[in-house]
């Protein structure tokens, strides 16, 4: 009744069947280690946003490599803008996905040391984009700002390259090492997304805080690849049920149909 299985057709979607299942299980396995990285990434920004603001230099110092633990945590710094080197970073988007710029500014501390602070973004409303655009001044004087301690950007973990020959005091990352051989100082590692004092006219406009990753879409489908694994035996035996059935019928027609023999003299 079964020898239709060793059939050339059987063996092959007997044998897809046999890898899709294992395939499926790791894929879901996958999707499972995702959701626990993207849970425990939420729940160690919501920490450091959650956590009392800490002097910078606690945080970090020159030549310093900002870590995950330390990323978002926000700082507190003193000293005053240098508006004199301050840099515009190319192609970057508002909340609304609106291209232009964010204000890069260097914050010389008491210490003489340089910490970089991004001031938010503004619009890219120049003629051209070899021009430089005009940017609101930062407060006067002696100030105490307040960021989100952010890590050194690279190509390899933003996907941006970092062109050459752009206009002047325009870059497309941002860099501490990049900067402190710029600007001949000494610059605090990575930098910070400035959240206070909120400026004049809401420009530039502050950058928002980061967003919680879908972890949950995650466990969905680890759930569903883990079902359909289970669903491949199950419709495996469906197929031979039906293809046994199938075969029986046309034997019992054949059966049926077959001309009687003749009854002995």
């Amino acid at each position: 009744m079964y020898r239709f299985l060793l059939s050339r057709q059987w063996v092959i979607l007997t044998l897809v069947a046999l890898l899709l299942i294992p395939t499926m299980i790791r894929l879901g396995i996958w999707q499972m280690h995702r959701y626990e990285m993207r849970t425990a990434r939420n729940e160690l920004v919501a920490d450091a946003l959650a956590a009392k603001p800490v002097p910078v230099e606690k945080l970090t110092s020159a030549g310093h490599t900002v870590t995950t633990d330390e990323r978002y945590h926000r700082v507190t710094a003193k000293g005053r803008f240098d508006t004199d080197h301050e840099v515009v970073v190319r192609r970057r988007t508002n909340s609304d996905d609106e291209v232009g710029y964010h204000v890069l500014t260097p914050f010389v501390l008491d210490d003489g040391k340089v910490l970089l602070v991004n001031r938010g973004w503004i619009p890219a409303d120049s003629p051209s984009q070899t021009t430089f655009p005009k940017i609101p001044a930062p407060p006067r004087g002696e100030v105490t700002v307040t960021g989100r301690l952010m890590p050194d950007e690279t190509t390899e973990a933003s996907g941006i390259k970092n062109l050459k020959g752009l206009p002047d005091r325009q870059i497309m990352l941002i860099n501490s090492e990049h900067e402190a051989q710029r600007l001949d100082a000494q610059v605090l590692g990575g930098y910070i997304a400035q959240t206070a004092p909120e400026p004049k006219g809401d420009t530039p406009e502050l950058l928002g805080n980061p967003g919680n990753e879908d972890a949950a879409l995650n466990y969905a489908y680890a759930i569903q690849w883990w079902l359909f694994s289970a669903g491949v035996p199950i419709g495996w035996v469906i197929l031979v049920r039906r293809e046994t059935r199938e075969r029986s019928k046309d034997e019992d027609g054949a059966d049926e149909t077959a001309p009687a023999e003749p009854a002995a003299v």
